[in-house]
């Protein structure tokens, strides 16, 4: 049994009856007084509900509602300091009572488990100022201190976590792109290699397969599978689902086999996209938990990359006797390496914390986090944080229909549209028609296949390097900066390649002129609308429906993927290279002038400030948009003459149903 006295340098200890029996624990620091825990710490003993686990038991009137006799008003402004600050209402010693019985309640451990459960809800109260709370030892304070000045000193397990997402990351990649390559080969294979309008869209059909089993029915599969599977279940699955359809695909012969193949790839591709990011927020402390959803994002572009290697290292391959297609079929295959690498070692990560606790997991929960933390005080602030707010989200009333919640609350209506916008223009800014038909565009600028081959692994590796930047950049710059600033210039360089086509093709020029198009819009994008959308939608809504808008926002982005892959080659033989090409610079035009008017900024806001944010009506920020693109016209900062206008500030739409499960104030604790 562990030492009652450790960390407890002034013996201030209590003798406390539990049952029939008598432990000795830390007490109320530095008072003496005797800790209110009176639970069983039998876990074969009857529990009432954790009260640790329901803010409102302890919850006291707040001093600065008095006065206030208007009981709407009083909601109002209670809701508004429980958004705030979830456990700023208690006093610390109480907070560490909190923690202390909820270690109790669930019989998570002895007497240094209480220790760390009474101390690591106290710092929980304000991780900033765990150097008051006393009775924390040096190795302890020296772990939070780390956490805050050297973010990335993590323990072993974590890193694994971070290895494990930055594949899955991979994986999705290399799912979108390995089809760029084969494409070439296949489609002389299947007989749809043609000109004709069937052939054009056999091809963009192909190509959209698992986009539309994402849109409409694997993205949605997000929440029943990690309910069922868990976290690292649905990752297992979903991989396991990804490595079957490629290699089911390089035994495709006809294209409804390839189809159905691709289409299957889906339910891989779709919840993977939405719980991996989940993961790594729930596992990770909060000081990193913003950069590891950045990792998704990057990693995503390294695996785009090499699954244009993958097509350029498979080309040469010949056809032995009795096979015909060897070269696409491996490039087509290869892309399960990485799927069965994740399946093999998944296991061998944590499962999150959080998942645990929301299905009454509290023992696994408190194992689980401790592989993930240094020691056990930071642990336990983490998991009791967790539960709190866990059944502070359980405790609330009902909400009704939420997908109706999107739309009739008004601010909850303008985060929608925002997020929408930004989703839809991630992917009619025209990315994809470049990540899935560059070999082909290359091909119509009159390179060899090897050479078109090797131009598209050119602009896989500007997408990943041109990523990295955005880890600075989007948290320094800002969401609607960045796309406001990204926006004319991804136009530029797509009106750009489109009239480079017009070049001679005797000329060397044009080919020059249309690789460099494509790559400065890769680098363009990939600081800019490539990360800002999933970032975004995950801060703009409030807490209570963040499932529902965030599964709407990856479902709208899978859709419009679908729609851009398919139309793709038909838009290309009727409107010819140029004026597709300027079809989506266009739509870039529009994009720019859509978050000019519609979309407000959200770095760094709390949610509270958010809600000021989107209580400003979309009528009033569309005149502020405007009168700050008259104001860049004229100059901007250059001209001293010019006024720079004011941002409105709104009212925060204090709707009751809004802000009942709203808890989390910091940002990266809501990703």
């Amino acid at each position: 049994m562990a030492d009652p006295n450790m960390g407890d340098p002034n013996n201030k200890l209590s003798t406390i009856p539990i049952g029939s029996n008598e432990i000795a624990v830390p007490t109320r620091i530095n008072t003496g007084e005797p800790s209110s825990s009176s639970f069983p710490a039998n876990p074969a003993s009857p529990r009432p509900d954790s009260l640790a686990s329901k803010p409102d038991q302890y919850e006291e009137e707040d001093v600065r509602l008095a006065g206030i006799t208007d009981e709407k008003e009083r909601t109002r402004r209670r809701l508004n300091l429980k958004l705030a600050n979830p456990l700023g209402n208690f006093n610390v010693e109480k907070v560490g009572d909190m923690g202390e019985q909820y270690c109790r309640e669930f019989a998570l451990g002895e007497a240094e488990d209480i220790r760390a459960f009474r101390l690591g809800a106290m710092v929980a109260k304000d991780p900033n100022m765990f150097r008051e709370v006393e009775g924390l030892t040096e190795v302890e304070r020296n772990v939070f201190f780390d956490e805050l000045e050297h973010k990335w000193r993590q323990p072993k397990k974590l890193y694994l976590v971070i290895l494990l997402c930055s594949l899955c990351a991979a994986v999705q990649g290399m799912d979108e792109t390995v089809v760029n390559g084969a494409q070439i080969f296949y489609k002389q294979h299947f007989g749809i290699g043609g000109k004709d309008p069937r052939s054009t869209w056999l091809v963009g059909l192909l190509n959209s397969g698992p986009y539309l089993c994402c849109a409409f029915i694997g993205c949605w599969l997000t929440i029943p599978f990690s309910n069922w599977f868990g976290r690292r279940g649905t990752i297992f699955l979903t991989c396991f689902f990804s490595a079957t359809a490629c290699f089911w695909q390089a035994f495709a012969n006809t294209w409804w086999h390839m189809f159905i193949a691709r289409f299957f790839l889906g339910f891989g591709i779709g919840p993977k996209s939405a719980t991996v990011p989940i993961y790594a927020a729930e596992t990770a402390p909060p000081p990193i938990r913003g950069a590891l959803i950045m990792c998704w994002q990057m990693f995503t572009a390294f695996g785009i990359f090499v699954g244009y290697a993958a097509d350029l290292m498979f080309y040469e391959v010949k056809d032995p006797s009795g096979v015909s297609g060897m070269n696409w079929r491996l490039m087509m295959g290869s892309a399960m390496i990485p799927a069965v690498v994740v399946c093999c070692f998944v296991f061998m990560c944590p499962e999150s914390p959080r998942w645990y606790i929301s299905q009454g997991r509290h023992h696994q929960a408190w194992t689980a986090i401790q592989q993930l933390r240094f020691n056990k005080v930071q642990a336990a602030r983490d998991l009791f944080y967790i539960q709190y707010l866990v059944h502070a989200e359980l405790e609330s009333i009902d909400m009704g229909n939420k997908a109706k919640e999107l739309i009739s609350v008004p601010r909850n209506r303008r985060a929608l549209q925002a997020s929408e916008l930004v989703m839809f223009m991630q992917q009619f800014c025209g990315v994809n028609i470049i990540a899935y038909y560059s070999s082909e565009i290359f091909l119509e600028a009159n390179l060899s296949e090897l050479s078109a081959l090797g131009a598209s692994m050119g602009f896989g590796a500007i997408n990943f390097l041109f990523a990295l930047p955005a880890f600075y950049t989007i948290d320094t710059f800002g969401r609607r900066n960045l796309l406001l600033t990204t926006f004319p210039l991804m136009a530029l360089a797509l009106f750009f390649t489109g009239f480079s086509f017009l070049i001679p093709e005797t000329s060397v020029a044009r080919i020059a002129c249309i690789a460099l198009g494509i790559y400065l819009f890769g680098m363009v994008y990939s600081p800019g609308e490539g990360p800002v959308p999933f970032t975004y939608s995950a801060e703009a809504y409030p807490l209570y429906i963040r499932s529902q808008g965030m599964s709407l926002a990856t479902a709208t982005t899978w859709f419009f993927n679908f729609v851009l892959s398919i139309t793709w080659p038909s838009l290309l033989e009727a409107f010819g290279p140029t004026g597709a090409f300027c079809w989506y610079a266009a739509w870039n035009v529009i994009g720019f002038f859509g978050v000019l008017v519609l979309v407000p900024e959200t770095k760094g806001k709390t949610l509270e400030e958010l809600d000021v944010v989107f209580g400003v009506k979309s009528r009033l920020f569309a005149k502020y948009g405007l009168r700050q693109f008259m104001y860049f016209l004229k100059g901007g900062k250059l001209n001293k003459r010019a006024e720079r206008p004011e941002e409105p500030v709104g009212e925060s739409d204090y709707d009751e149903k809004t802000f009942q499960k709203e808890t989390e104030r910091v940002q990266d604790r809501r990703v």
